[in-house]
């Protein structure tokens, strides 16, 4: 029986899937859980080939401060020759995606095992 992972923080919980490092976002993430999952994340960004995927499902609100950090890891993650991939199910936290067009940088899946049955294009290259 597999035991869910205690929370790395009350905002974010850090798994293994399939040879990916799943961050799962929890809660709300506004400007005070960004500074408590920046740190994490950007340590997580930087490593060389770093396969990543976020997961959104189990997020209550997302700001603005949601969506820097997912520009940032994004970003960071590509600067160093990864893949980051994106869970989300949540109709209101897709359309800020949409609205905003990270969504065709970075697009939403339904689970994890959707966003890594995808070709590696899906991590939105410019």
């Amino acid at each position: 029986m597999q035991q869910d992972p205690a929370p790395l923080s009350r905002h974010l919980r850090v798994h293994r899937h399939r040879n990916h490092l799943v961050l799962e976002f929890l809660g709300e993430i506004d400007i005070a859980a960004a500074v408590e999952i920046a740190p994490y994340l950007d340590r997580v960004t930087t490593h060389p080939d770093a396969r990543i995927v976020i997961d959104l499902r189990s997020v209550e609100f997302f700001d603005c401060s949601g969506l820097r950090l997912l520009y940032r890891a994004r970003s960071r993650v590509l600067d160093h020759g990864g893949q980051l991939h994106l869970v989300c199910t949540h109709p209101l936290t897709l359309r800020v995606l949409k609205i905003t067009g990270l969504a065709r940088l970075l697009p939403p899946h339904p689970t994890p095992d959707a966003a890594l049955g995808q070709p590696e294009a899906t991590s939105g290259t410019l």
